[in-house]
């Protein structure tokens, strides 16, 4: 059996809220649109069912790390990208050779608190973590310690 594995997932909350994923129906979505090549490569390849995802509030104030969620189902073709009235088309993509993937992930915990980007760097425990580094990735991988570490402070712990 596979280990579980870790993610970070960004998304602005006046496109895509945690507050939204928890009002879908069973609390679960298509984690679609991504069209950086990193990110279609770990949703089609790296992310598996039960692996843990941090769900982020890029493009906020402040920008925060939510809540959690859960992959639910396995990386598939993006039909977002072949429908031309989608936020995210791409007409190379087609159902026969599609070019971009995604994941369902379902709600699992909102935080008591927000964990801020700014806390994420001043902790230096989390000095390693992707989003101090390069914060650019909207699907990053996130090491079991930084997991354990963001839940206890978005739960109130130190």
């Amino acid at each position: 059996m596979a280990r579980k594995r870790y993610w970070l997932i960004k998304s602005e909350p006046g496109a895509y809220s945690y507050a939204d994923l928890q009002q879908e129906e069973d609390q679960t979505a298509e984690w679609d649109g991504i069209r950086s090549y990193t990110g279609r490569n770990y949703m089609r390849d790296e992310m598996k069912v039960g692996d843990g995802v941090l769900f982020y509030h890029s493009n906020a104030k402040p920008n925060a790390i939510v809540g959690t969620a859960i992959v639910v189902q396995e990386g598939y073709p993006d039909d977002t990208a072949w429908d031309p009235d989608s936020e995210h088309p791409d007409p190379k993509s087609t159902p026969d050779d599609p070019v971009w993937y995604m994941v369902d992930i379902k709600a699992e915990t909102e935080f008591q608190r927000q964990v801020t980007l700014q806390e994420i760097r001043e902790r230096k425990s989390l000095g390693d973590m992707v989003l101090v580094n390069n914060s650019r990735l909207s699907i990053q991988s996130v090491t079991g310690k930084e997991w354990r570490t963001i839940l206890k402070m978005g739960m109130g712990e130190s």
